[in-house]
């Protein structure tokens, strides 16, 4: 028994190539912004802990809250009413009619004998049924325009009251999601660099982003209505038995029928849009691989094979379209055909109870009413389920955001920096990014004031993660880190880095004036120091060709610049930030031969009297320099200036060798071939 139940709960594990499937339809939904048939982010694992928690987010506004819940209750009590004063209305109606058939001056209990001596029973009973019937007198006018005005008066203050419910809703919701974002915002500043290591920049904008909007969407659709919903069914269910406990039970009968077409059609149709998004994230996938190898798909001679690939999975994706509008399309004529049995349901038996005198026709318009109100919030609360169910899933990753580890706080006791001139010692410092994997080891070293520093190495060897560590990016496993001859460790971030200027590989410009964008790294730099900056980092040169100078406004990706040109603008802006520490991690890797070369003579001046960390791998760019610390497996395992190093031919100078020796060999080719004017390049230059 135990066993065929553990082989029912068994899931079979998904292959690589699902696995990926699934990715990509992720991506493709959130990117569509369509989050049909299913839930976005999937399934919260813990439901209702993260529910809870969301609900929790109200606190601050309850009271509003309060007041809102009895704003929908008193909305809900005047909507209720309504249809049974509208009934009476019909009421007035057709008794006055009736009554304009009979003869003024004879009596209610005459007219009843007389149809039944005629042999008319049921026109009997509906006459004895009714309250307002007086032979002969018509219409009572005035008794209909006062319930009429009645009615007007209920649903008009029924509306205002669901305005204003809606109006506190918003400024509550708007309010507590706004707390939301001030929290994730203040949540980012605090985590430390190792979060975003692990975790990728798309996933933590998709929180950011798309999770929040969707607790919003599931905040103000939802939990606004839910209460009134509620509300509206209990006191729909009351009106109705208070009318026919009869015509009651045929309205419940139909709700499982529904319930059996939701629990037949509902996962089945949610099971076919997440297959659909997986062919379009799939296909989604193709088209992009097709557009960014176009060229190489057509050196190879695949167009043909391309296009098949591109058929079939076209193919793929028409046949779970079409499954899965196929089966969310049935469901809103499968619930119309269920509705409209029940009216007719109502309609039938409602006829017999007036032909029997047991309810007068207003009371059957009544009813007929309620039923439609009574079907509705319940349609309302079932499609709250999926929202709620895709808002707390939205929010259960919010949440474990927002539970992350953060970095250590600065020390309530931190010293003020000093004001040094730069020097910076190393002693005995380990470092690693897991445990297992030791990166940095017992490394010692000390670099004088106004000093440049180039840390070479091959790739993984540690060499950004030593300027990382500087900037305290990370923490220590064991050793210290002295600047100006004060531990890092307890000195305020944004001291350390208010004395470090860094320029990065990859250059960062934002949507903004190149003025503007120089200016970030000071902001209470004048004018004339960011045209100094400008022009002993040559931004000078290329700004003035743009149509508006400084002023020029760079788009949100700075693509109306070159790389190059980016590159040169976040010099300038580490330059007029005036730090007394200055790292560049390949700052001139984006830039051509002959603006690296002005770059160097720029440094060379502007590293007066700065400590400088250069990490180059084109060994070129820093033979120059005061000190070259050549790394390997995390240690430093050769020191001294570059002609040192190639003297003492150990791991610089292999490194040197591995790096222009096949230039030189190629030069050497070009000269033997008959080309005079290439044996005036510099072995050095050609392999830049």
């Amino acid at each position: 028994m135990s066993a065929a139940k553990a082989s029912r709960k068994a899931v079979p594990e998904l292959s690589a190539e699902e696995k990926l499937e699934i990715e990509l339809g992720e991506q493709a939904r959130l990117a569509a912004d369509d989050w049909t048939g299913g839930v976005a982010p999937g399934k919260a694992a813990q439901f209702w802990p993260t529910f809870r928690r969301l609900i929790g987010l109200l606190r601050p506004n309850a009271a509003a809250f309060v007041f809102v819940s009895f704003l929908g209750a008193i909305g809900v009590v005047l909507s209720v009413l309504s249809p049974k004063i509208l009934g009476e209305a019909t009421n007035i109606l057709f008794e006055g009619v009736v009554s304009m058939t009979v003869p003024a001056g004879t009596t209610k209990a005459q007219v009843v004998q007389g149809l039944i001596d005629s042999g008319q029973p049921d026109l009997a009973n509906i006459v004895n049924a009714m309250d307002r019937f007086t032979p002969g007198a018509g219409v009572d006018f005035t008794a209909l325009s006062q319930v009429l005005l009645t009615v007007l008066a209920l649903y008009f203050a029924a509306s205002v009251l669901m305005w204003l419910q809606g109006y506190v809703v918003n400024i509550v919701m708007v309010r507590t999601m706004w707390r939301l974002r001030e929290q994730v915002e203040a949540k980012i500043n605090r985590l430390p660099l190792r979060y975003f290591d692990r975790v990728q920049r798309g996933e933590v904008i998709s929180r950011v982003t798309n999770d929040i909007d969707n607790i919003t969407q599931m905040m103000q659709q939802s939990l606004s209505q839910a209460l009134t919903s509620v509300l509206t069914v209990i006191g729909v269910l009351v009106m109705m038995l208070s009318i026919s406990w009869q015509l009651t039970i045929v309205v419940l009968v139909s709700f499982p029928l529904m319930g059996v077409l939701f629990g037949v059609i509902g996962p089945r149709s949610q099971k076919a849009f997440g297959i659909q998004w997986r062919k379009v994230g799939r296909l989604n996938a193709r088209v992009e691989e097709s557009f960014s190898g176009h060229a190489l798909v057509r050196v190879f001679g695949r167009e043909q094979a391309s296009r098949e690939a591109f058929r079939a999975e076209n193919e793929e994706l028409f046949q779970a379209s079409f499954k899965a509008q196929f089966l969310s399309n049935i469901m809103m004529p499968a619930m119309m055909f269920i509705g409209n049995l029940t009216y007719v349901g109502i309609a039938v038996f409602g006829a017999l109870m007036v032909a029997g005198g047991q309810l007068r026709l207003g009371d059957v318009q009544a009813f007929i009413q309620y039923s439609q109100q009574f079907t509705q919030p319940l349609s309302e609360l079932g499609g709250m389920a999926a929202v709620v169910q895709s808002g707390t899933a939205s929010a259960e990753r919010v949440f474990e955001f927002l539970d992350e580890s953060e970095q250590d706080p600065d020390l309530d006791d931190a010293p003020a920096p000093v004001d040094g001139d730069g020097t910076i010692e190393f002693q005995r410092v380990a470092f690693s990014y897991s445990p297992d994997r030791p990166l940095i080891h017992d490394l010692s070293f000390r670099v004088e004031p106004g000093q440049t520093v180039a840390i070479v190495g091959p790739t993984g060897a540690g060499k950004t993660t030593l300027v990382n560590l500087i900037m305290r990016f990370y923490e220590l496993d064991s050793g210290r880190i002295l600047l100006n001859g004060q531990d890092i460790s307890r000195l305020t971030r944004r001291d350390i880095r208010a004395k470090t200027g860094m320029v990065l590989q990859d250059p960062w410009l934002f949507a903004g004036t190149i003025r503007e964008n120089i200016r970030y790294g000071r902001a209470d730099a004048t004018d004339d120091e960011i045209f100094t900056a400008a022009r002993a980092t040559y931004v000078d040169r290329f700004v003035h060709s743009l149509p508006d100078g400084y002023d020029t406004r760079l788009d949100e990706d700075a693509s109306n610049i070159s790389a190059g040109e980016k590159q040169l603008i976040t010099i300038a802006r580490a330059f007029v930030a005036q730090p007394s520490v200055l790292i560049l991690d390949e700052a001139t890797s984006s830039v051509d031969t002959r603006t690296e070369l002005l770059l160097q003579h720029a440094m060379s001046a502007l590293r007066e009297g700065r400590t400088s960390f250069v990490i180059a791998h084109r060994l070129s760019t820093i033979r120059d320099a005061d000190l070259i610390l050549v790394m390997e497996d995390g240690g430093i395992v050769e020191q001294g200036t570059h002609d040192e190093l190639i003297a003492s031919k150990g791991a610089y100078f292999r490194l040197y060798n591995s790096q222009f020796a096949q230039a030189a060999a190629d030069l050497d080719e070009v000269v033997a071939a008959g080309d005079p004017s290439a044996a005036a390049i510099p072995a050095a230059d050609a392999a830049g």
